[in-house]
C-alpha cells in the first residue's frame, strides 16, 4: 500500500508538472524576462523566496524532472555567488537524496530478483570502490544527474554516503553554474556554459580519487618492500613453494611461458588431492560401489551374487591407484617440462627470496600453493583418543567394527557411505540441521534417506561434546536440544572441514595480512600485500577444490610474470563442484536455497531420470535434473544433478553458463541415444514446453485446418 501510495504521488506531480505545462516556468528565456520581477520580490520577501526556492528545487530534483539547471542559473541570478551556491549545493543533495531513496524502495527488490547474478558484481563493486565511482561521476557533466541518482538507489551504497559523496562532487559544477547565473543576462545557452577545457577540467578531477587510490597502493607495496634488499640479479623468474594442484599449474604455465621457475615441496609431488583426498576417497568409493552392486544383483536379473573380500586389501588398493597416478605429477615428468623441482623445506626469507635446503634462491616473485590440512576442533578428551584424519586415513588395514565420522559435508558424507557399504557399521555426526547444508534441502533429505537405508545411523543436530574412554572402549558424548547420547566406537574420522598451512615458512615473519579464517589475503590478481608474493588454491581460497586451484594457478603465472604489461582479476563466475556420494550430486552457479538468499528471481525446470531409457536400462533410474532460469528466458543461473554420473553430465551445463549459451542451445544439441546425457537435453526441452508460445501455436493450428479444407 505504501508502494501505490507513493508511486500515485509521484504519478500526480508528474501530470501537473505536464499537463499545465509548468515547464514553460523553468527555461532560460522565460527566467531572463522575469528577472526583474523576480529581484524585486526577492528584495521585498527573502525568507519567503529562499525557503520557495529551495523547496522547489527539492521537488524538481526529487522528482526527476526537467529544469534543475535553469534553476540553478536562476539561483545565481536572484542570490548571488555564496548564497545561491550554499542554496542550491544542499537543496540538490537533498533532492538527489530523495529520489535516490524512491529508486530503492520502489525498483531495487525487482531489479535485485531479476538481475541479481549481474548486480552482484556491480554491488562488489561499490562496497569497494562506490565512494570514488559516485564522485567521479558527479564531477563530470556528461553524466545526467537524476540517471546517476535512480541508478545508484538499485546498489547497496548506503544513504550517507550517497549524500555526502554528492555533497563533495557535486560542489564544483554547482559553483561554475551559480557564478554564470549572476551574469544571467549573457547566457544565451545552458549548454554554452561548460567550455570544452573546463569539462576535461573536470574529467581530470573526478580521475583524481582513482589516481589516488592507486598511488595508495603503489606507496603501501613500496612501504611493505622497505627493509629488504632487493638483488641486484635474480636466480629464477618464480618460485612456487607447494606441488598441489595450484602450484603444478602454476610452474607448468610458467615453463610453458620460457620463463625460469623453482618448484619446491617438501612433501610429495601431487598434494593432498594425490595422496589423502580426491584420488584416495573415489577409489575407495569404486570398491565400496562395487559392493553395493552385488548386493542389488537381483536388480540385474542375477538371482544371488556375493564378493569376499580383506579390508586391507582393498585400502592397499587406493595406494596403488596414487602409486599408478603418482608419474602425473612426478618431480620426473615437470623437470621433462622445464621446472626445476626441489624437494625441501622453504622458508620465505624477504620478498625476492626464499630459503630451501641451506641455500637462498633469488625470485622476482614468489607463489604460496601450500595447500591446507585437516581440521581438528578443540573438543574435550579428543587428544586422548587415537583417531584419524583424511591425511592418515589411508593408514588403516584393519576393519573397524564401529565407527564415528565427525562431519556432514561432503568428504564426511563420501567417507560414511564408503565404509558402510565396505561393511563398517557408522554413526556420523554433523551438528548442523542437515547434510549437505550448502545443497537444497530436498538434496539433503535425499542423501540421509539412502544413508539411512543402507543402515548408517544419521544423528544432525548433534554436537560431539566430549571424547572418553570406558573399560577400554571409546566413546563420544553428543548433545542435541533433545538430550544428549553416548556413542562407542571402535575408529573415528574427523571430517569436519580443512584449515589453511599458513605457519612455519616465514608468511608471519613477512608481515603477509591473512583473514579471520587464517586464509592468506589476496586481492583480485591473486597478490599478497606484498607485491612481490602471490598465493591461490587452498591457502587462500575462497573455494577449496582441485579445480579452482588449477584455475587459479594460471593467474598467479601470468599476473606474476606479466603483471607489469597486463594483469587478470581471477574469474570465479562459473564454479562447478560434485559430491561423489550415492546419488551423485553436482552443481554449477545457484540452486534454490542460493537464490533465495541473494533474492534472485528465478524458474525451475526440473527432468526426472527415473524417464531416462538408459537410466532404466543401467538400473539407475532416480535423480533428477534441475535447472534454475530467468523468468521468462532461457538464461541459466544455476544447475543440479542428481544422479548416476551427475559429476560428468554437468560438463554441458558448465560450458553453456560460461559461454553464454541458454537452453534454447542445450535442446538444439545432438545427443547420444542412449546415453545419461539425454537428461540435459530432456531437461531443456521441459523448458521449452513450458514456454511454448501457445497463441503462435493457435494460428499455426488453424493454418493446419485451412490446408485440410475445414
Amino acid at each position: 500500500m505504501k508502494k501505490i501510495i507513493l508511486v500515485a504521488g509521484l504519478l500526480v506531480i508528474i501530470l501537473l508538472f505536464f499537463v499545465f505545462d509548468l515547464g514553460q516556468y523553468l527555461t532560460l528565456d522565460y527566467i531572463k524576462s522575469q528577472q526583474q520581477v523576480i529581484d524585486q520580490y526577492y528584495a521585498e520577501n527573502r525568507v519567503l523566496t529562499l525557503v520557495g526556492y529551495f523547496v522547489l528545487y527539492v521537488v524538481i530534483t526529487g522528482a526527476s524532472l526537467p529544469g534543475a539547471t535553469v534553476l540553478t542559473l536562476a539561483g545565481g541570478a536572484i542570490f548571488g555567488l555564496f548564497t545561491g551556491l550554499l542554496l542550491i549545493s544542499f537543496a540538490s543533495t537533498i533532492g538527489a537524496s530523495i529520489a535516490f531513496l524512491v529508486s530503492r524502495y520502489l525498483f531495487r527488490e525487482s531489479v535485485q530478483s531479476r538481475f541479481g547474478s549481474s548486480l552482484k558484481s556491480i554491488n562488489d563493486g561499490i562496497d569497494r570502490d562506490g565512494p570514488f565511482y559516485l564522485f567521479a561521476l558527479r564531477l563530470v557533466p556528461a553524466f545526467p544527474f537524476f540517471v546517476i541518482n535512480l541508478v545508484m538507489g538499485l546498489t547497496r551504497l548506503r544513504l550517507w554516503t550517497f549524500f555526502w559523496v554528492s555533497q563533495v562532487g557535486m560542489l564544483a559544477g554547482t559553483a561554475v553554474y551559480v557564478n554564470a547565473g549572476t551574469q544571467l543576462a549573457q547566457i544565451e545557452s545552458a549548454s554554452g556554459i561548460f567550455s570544452t577545457g573546463i569539462i576535461l577540467s573536470f574529467v581530470l578531477l573526478a580521475m583524481l580519487p582513482f589516481i589516488a587510490k592507486k598511488a595508495i597502493v603503489l606507496l603501501a607495496a613500496r612501504k611493505a618492500l622497505q627493509g629488504f634488499d632487493k638483488p641486484d640479479q635474480f636466480d629464477t623468474n618464480l618460485v612456487v613453494i607447494g606441488a598441489g594442484a595450484a602450484g603444478l599449474v602454476t610452474s607448468y604455465i610458467a615453463a610453458a611461458v620460457k620463463a625460469r621457475v623453482t618448484l619446491i615441496e617438501k612433501h610429495k609431488m601431487g598434494g593432498d588431492c594425490l595422496n589423502y583426498g580426491c584420488v584416495p576417497s573415489k577409489a575407495i568409493l569404486r570398491s565400496a560401489k562395487l559392493l553395493s552392486h552385488v548386493a542389488r544383483s537381483r536388480e540385474f536379473g542375477i538371482h544371488s551374487a556375493s564378493a569376499e573380500f580383506d579390508f586391507g586389501e582393498v585400502m592397499e588398493r587406493v595406494q596403488q591407484v596414487i602409486r599408478d597416478i603418482e608419474p602425473h605429477d612426478s618431480i620426473e615428468r615437470y623437470s621433462g617440462l622445464g621446472v626445476d623441482v626441489v624437494q625441501g623445506e622453504a622458508r620465505i626469507t624477504s620478498p625476492w627470496t626464499v630459503e630451501v635446503n641451506g641455500t637462498t634462491i633469488r625470485s622476482r616473485n614468489i607463489v604460496v600453493a601450500t595447500g591446507g590440512r585437516p581440521f581438528v576442533p578443540p573438543i574435550e578428551g579428543l587428544d586422548r583418543i587415537d583417531y584419524y584424519t583424511s591425511d592418515t586415513l589411508w593408514e588403516m588395514r584393519k576393519k573397524p567394527g564401529k565407527m564415528v565420522v565427525l562431519g556432514g559435508g561432503p568428504i564426511g558424507c563420501e567417507l560414511t557411505q564408503a565404509f558402510t557399504r565396505l561393511g563398517v557399521q557408522v554413526t556420523q555426526i554433523e551438528m548442523l540441521p542437515r547434510l549437505l547444508l550448502r545443497e537444497d534441502v530436498e538434496i539433503s533429505t535425499l542423501v540421509q534417506d539412502k544413508f539411512v537405508a543402507e543402515g548408517v545411523e544419521v544423528l544432525t543436530g548433534h554436537a560431539a561434546k566430549r571424547f572418553f574412554r570406558r573399560d577400554g572402549q571409546n566413546y563420544v558424548v553428543a548433545e542435541a536440544e533433545s538430550g544428549s547420547v553416548e556413542i562407542e566406537f571402535d575408529a573415528l574420522i574427523v571430517a569436519v572441514g580443512r584449515a589453511a598451512r599458513t605457519e612455519g615458512f616465514g608468511l608471519e615473519e613477512m608481515g603477509v595480512q591473512l583473514r579471520p579464517n587464517r586464509t592468506i589475503e589476496v586481492n583480485e590478481y591473486l597478490q599478497t600485500n606484498i607485491p612481490t608474493i602471490y598465493a591461490c588454491g587452498d591457502v587462500t581460497g575462497p573455494y577449496q577444490f582441485t579445480h579452482v586451484a588449477a584455475h587459479q594457478g594460471w593467474y598467479t603465472s601470468v599476473n606474476s610474470l606479466f603483471g607489469l604489461i597486463k594483469r587478470f582479476k581471477v574469474d570465479y563466475s562459473v564454479i562447478p563442484w560434485a559430491t561423489f556420494t550415492e546419488p551423485e550430486i553436482a552443481r554449477v552457479g545457484l540452486n534454490e536455497t542460493d537464490a533465495t538468499e541473494q533474492g534472485v528471481a528465478y524458474e525451475v525446470t526440473r527432468y526426472g531420470i527415473d524417464d531416462l531409457d538408459r537410466a532404466i536400462a543401467d538400473s539407475e533410474a532416480h535423480g533428477f535434473v534441475k535447472v534454475l532460469t530467468v523468468p521468462g528466458k532461457d538464461r541459466i543461473l544455476g544447475v543440479t544433478i542428481v544422479g548416476e554420473h551427475a559429476g560428468d553430465l554437468i560438463a554441458e551445463y558448465v560450458l553453456a553458463m560460461r559461454h553464454g549459451l541458454g537452453l534454447n542451445k542445450v535442446l538444439g544439441t545432438i545427443h547420444i541415444y542412449p546415453t545419461l546425457a539425454e537428461a540435459n537435453k530432456y531437461a531443456a526441452g521441459e523448458w521449452k514446453r513450458a514456454h511454448a508460445p501457445e497463441r503462435l501455436l493457435g494460428w499455426v493450428a488453424k493454418f493446419h485446418r485451412w490446408r485440410l479444407g475445414s
